[in-house]
């Protein structure tokens, strides 16, 4: 499985941007997607997930209202869109998959991708 982020850049405080996760290596419309997040010196944390369909999510408190994680399963690519972005939320952000077929919730991630910066400045 392969997973390959990209979108990240420089916004200011305030505004929007759009990572996405390009994924190959199995049937991604099986499978659940989620978006993680690591700050500099802190550790990675968790921000959103989304079930193999799209009907379910699931988002960290701190983004709830902020972000909306989408997939599109005929492009093999899941979606963050970030808006309202604060200095806070600047980090590499990771997409993510694993699990079984169909199940969501996902306790454990196996796959990871190498990851996008985004940068918020104040």
């Amino acid at each position: 499985v392969q997973l390959q982020a990209s979108g990240g850049g420089l916004v200011q405080a305030g505004g929007s941007l759009r990572v996405s996760c390009a994924a190959s290596g199995r049937t991604f419309s099986m499978y659940t997607m989620g978006w993680f997040r690591q700050a500099p010196g802190k550790e990675r944390e968790f921000v959103a997930a989304i079930s193999w369909g799209g009907v379910s999510t699931s988002y960290a408190d701190s983004v709830k209202g902020r972000f909306t994680i989408s997939r599109d399963n005929a492009k093999d690519t899941v979606y963050l869109q970030m808006n309202s972005l604060k200095p806070e939320d600047t980090a590499i952000y990771y997409c993510a998959t694993g699990g079984k077929r169909y199940a969501f919730p996902l306790d454990q991630y196996d796959y990871w991708g190498q990851g996008t910066l985004v940068t918020v400045s104040s």
